[in-house]
This record gives structure tokens, C-alpha cells and sequence, in this order.
């Protein structure tokens, strides 16, 4: 063992606020030294493959001194005490990061670092910065080591619950059950700074005037990440996959989308929501609800923004639904009286004129229900909605507007055109009775009107309806036994 220095160094030793160990690591000069009698090349490796020689080397180093902080770092009172414990100060948990000290002195180094952990003999665990130096005296032999060992238990609590948060935000961003993006929106930040230093105000005209620039902004986009329910909502193979093929995604009407999301930016609202329509890879639209948050502490550039989409394709088909049965006949397809009554209103206030009206009734209904039952009705009247969805064309509309009455409403039709319909009609019903051949023969009733520019379209569905039952009756006279097979 080498001399002490002497006492005004000592006293320095002693006297630092940092734990300092003076260490004698000859025997682990000696271990390394048949190692590379050994043929021992890849160190790191060997360590690996063989824990056991991390252990040997840790105990193979002798402990010459500590000053007082060491002492008081560890809880022990007496270089004694401390070396007696040195299985409960230095477990099996440290030597890895000491393997990593062992790969230092190893390539030759005389100063050395780490960060590992000690335990205090009270078995609270600390985490220590290991800071060594072989003394230049002592290259040779390694039998003089001064090790500066620092408390960073603060640092490293600091780091780990630093290192679990991201976690935790990562597996969050993840697992999401919403669709999660990460975009950079600096690029766009510069263009409309640009726009206000050229004296820009008026922002929605000028997109107005100017739709390429929407485009030019739309290709600004610089998606940083997403997570795996976006790739799942979008059908992606993985983050490649989608972001090769954006373009498949924000089509068409996303370009008015968009410009809104502009001028919501535009106008100070680095938070926003609204809703959006984007496709899936396979073509598939999807009804979203998008919310836009510029990241806190990235406000000045927008680099680093948080987009969420929730996907609300069922709810709007079951709105879409919900809405077509206020407006519709579920058995026929066709519109419903309400509908019908709304547009009468509306026609009557509009137009166009003039309006020409046919009105429709099912002989012989009540004979089928009674003698073959409802389902036999029910069918007659669903083959009524298949012929008036092929013989009515938009702007026109067919609405059953009771048990077995039909109403056509021909907005800007004369009555030529309207005569027109009505061979359709005749013509079209026979062939759905040739293709029903072994079912009842659908025989209509019919009347038609036409309402001038002027007049109430009131009057003119009366007029209608006068003609429909006047045929009717006409039917009934030449075929009191309501055999209908002969007659539309």
C-alpha cells in the first residue's frame, strides 16, 4: 500500500463536501492482464456471457480510505463499518453499469465514469455519478484510484418519472381510441405571416380569389406522426403506407374543409373543431370530427400541432337514415305525404311554373288484402314504388300520399309533358305486370292537372284528383266483378 499523502493533502481529502474513496485496483490490473493472455478481445461480450467475472473484479478492489462525506453518504461511521458492508452497499443490480466502468479501464482510459447505484446501510437506495482517475503516479501499477462518488438520486427520480411520463404520453398517444396526428404547420404559419405583412385583411376573400393558394397550404402539411387507430381507421398497412397516399385521403370536399380550418387560423383560433369528410385507402368516406390544438410552447411557430379525428361515419348514416324516414315511404321507397305537403308549399311559393300534378290510386286493393292478405297488398304497392322511381325524373318527385294514393308533383312541366309521364307510366306498368305475370295485374286509376303561373296549386291538385276519381268510377262501371286484369 502506498505512503499517505501528507497531512495538508489529507486534510483536503477529508475535508471536500464531495464522498471521495481512494482505491487500490492492482489485483484488478492483474485480472485484466490474463485476460488478454487469454486471447480475450471483445471485453464486453465476455462480460456478458460470464456476470461472475463483473463480481470478482468488484471485489477484488481494495478500499485504501474514504473521507467523512463518503461516511456520511452511506450511513456508516467508520471505514470499518463501511468495507464490512460492502455486499450491502454494492449489489448485483450495480454491477451492470459497473461492467461498463470495467470496459473503460479496459481500452485504456485513466479516467473513468458511470452512473450506477449504492445502497446506505439502512437500505435506502441512492443513485450516485462515479467520477475515477488511476493517479499519474500509479499508471503502472493502478494501486492508487481516487473515485469522486456524487449523490444523483434528485436527478435520476427526475429523469425517471421524465422517462415513465413520455412513456405513458407515447402509450396514450397509441392506444388511443381516436385518431391521433402530429403535424407540423410552420410552413403554413409563414405563408399567412406573409400575407399580413403584405397587407392581407380581408383572409376569406382572398382564398376566394385565390383557391391555389388553399392547395399550396394543403401541401404544407408535414405529418409527423400517427397513431395505430389511425392506421386501423384508414385501412393503412402501416405509417408508410398512409402517408405515401395522403392524397387518397384529403380529397375533394377536403379542400373546403380546410379552407375553413385557414380561416380559423387566420383569425387567431389555434384551437378548433369541426366536421370533416376524408376517404379510407380503399375509397370509403369517412364522416369525422376533427379537433385542432397548436401544442403548448409552440405557439409562436406552429411547429408542432395535435389533430384528432373521431369517427362519426355511423352516427351520420343513422342521421342520414332517421332523416330519409321523415322524408320517406318505407314500404315503396317513394316520398312521403309530409314531404309531399312541404313541397306543394314550397312550389307554390317558387315554382317553377308551370306544375303539372298526377294523381294515383290502386283499384282493387281492398279485395287483395281480404282475400290474399296484407303482405300480397303490400307487395302490389312496393311494385308501384319500383314503377314511379323509373318513370319520375328530377325535378320531379313521387310521394304515396296515403294506403293505395300516389302523387307525381312535375315542377316547369306543361301539359304535353306531362301526358308524356303518363304513357310511362302506362307503358312502364304493363311491363312490370308481363314481369309479374303470375302475381295480381296492377291497374291504376289516374288524373292530371296543370297548374298556371297565378294560380293556386291547391286547385289544380283538386282538379287532379277529380280527374283520378272520375277514372276510377269509369273503371268500376265496365267492371262491376273488379276483375282488373284487362285495364291499367
Amino acid at each position: 500500500m502506498s505512503a499517505l499523502p501528507d497531512r495538508h493533502s489529507g486534510d483536503y481529502f477529508e475535508l471536500m463536501p464531495v464522498a471521495l474513496w481512494e482505491e487500490d485496483l492492482s489485483a484488478l490490473k492483474l485480472i485484466m492482464a490474463a485476460w488478454r493472455r487469454e486471447g480475450i478481445e471483445d471485453l464486453e461480450a465476455y462480460l456478458a456471457a460470464h456476470p461472475d467475472e463483473v463480481k470478482r473484479c468488484a471485489h477484488s478492489i481494495k478500499i485504501l480510505r474514504v473521507n467523512q462525506s463518503a461516511l456520511d453518504m452511506l450511513g456508516a461511521k467508520t471505514l470499518a463499518e463501511l468495507t464490512a458492508h460492502l455486499a450491502v452497499i454494492i449489489r448485483d443490480d450495480a454491477l451492470a453499469p459497473y461492467a461498463q466502468e470495467l470496459l473503460q479501464i479496459w481500452r485504456g482510459q485513466t479516467r473513468f465514469t458511470t452512473t450506477t447505484m449504492n445502497y446506505r446501510l439502512d437500505g435506502t437506495r441512492i443513485d450516485i455519478r462515479v467520477n475515477g482517475r488511476i493517479l499519474p503516479d500509479e499508471t503502472q501499477s493502478w494501486s492508487r484510484v481516487i473515485v469522486a462518488i456524487e449523490d444523483v438520486s434528485a436527478q435520476e427520480d427526475a429523469r425517471r418519472e421524465l422517462e415513465a411520463s413520455e412513456l405513458q404520453a407515447r402509450a396514450m398517444f397509441n392506444d388511443s381510441p381516436v385518431s391521433l396526428w402530429f403535424e407540423n404547420f410552420s410552413l403554413i404559419k409563414a405563408r399567412l405571416d406573409e400575407l399580413r405583412h403584405r397587407g392581407i385583411v380581408d383572409f376569406r376573400t382572398f382564398i376566394d380569389v385565390h383557391p391555389d393558394f388553399v392547395e399550396m397550404c394543403m401541401l404544407d402539411i408535414h405529418v409527423l406522426d400517427v397513431n395505430l387507430h389511425t392506421l386501423r381507421l384508414f385501412q393503412a398497412r402501416d405509417k408508410a403506407d398512409l402517408l405515401a397516399r395522403l392524397d387518397e385521403v384529403f380529397r375533394d370536399e377536403m379542400r373546403g374543409f380546410f379552407a375553413e380550418q385557414l380561416v380559423a387560423l387566420w383569425d387567431g383560433r389555434l384551437r378548433h373543431e369541426r366536421e370533416v369528410l376524408n376517404y379510407r385507402l380503399d375509397g370509403e368516406a369517412l364522416n369525422l370530427i376533427l379537433q385542432f390544438s397548436v401544442m403548448p410552447g409552440h405557439e409562436k411557430d406552429w411547429s408542432k400541432v395535435l389533430v384528432s379525428l373521431t369517427d362519426i361515419t355511423a352516427r351520420k348514416k343513422a342521421e342520414a337514415y332517421l332523416e330519409y324516414l321523415g322524408k320517406h315511404d318505407v314500404l315503396t321507397g317513394l316520398y312521403n305525404r309530409s314531404f309531399y305537403m312541404d313541397e306543394v308549399n314550397r312550389l307554390e311559393r317558387k315554382g317553377p311554373f308551370p306544375v303539372s300534378v298526377i294523381l294515383i290510386d290502386l283499384n282493387g286493393m281492398k279485395q287483395v288484402n281480404d282475400e290474399s292478405g296484407h303482405a300480397a297488398g303490400d307487395a302490389m304497392l312496393r311494385r308501384i314504388g319500383e314503377i314511379l322511381t323509373q318513370v319520375v325524373e328530377k325535378p320531379g318527385c313521387a310521394a304515396r300520399i296515403g294506403g293505395d294514393e300516389f302523387v307525381i308533383l312535375l315542377p316547369g312541366k306543361s301539359a304535353p309533358e306531362a301526358q308524356a309521364v303518363l304513357s310511362d307510366l302506362a307503358r312502364v306498368t304493363e311491363l312490370n305486370n308481363q314481369f309479374h305475370s303470375t302475381q295480381t295485374r296492377l291497374v291504376l286509376s289516374v288524373g292530371m292537372a296543370v297548374c298556371k303561373a297565378g294560380e293556386k296549386l291547391e286547385a289544380a291538385i283538386q282538379r287532379a284528383d277529380s280527374a283520378m276519381y272520375a277514372d276510377k268510377r269509369a273503371f268500376y262501371a265496365t267492371a262491376p266483378e273488379l276483375d282488373r286484369r284487362s285495364r291499367i
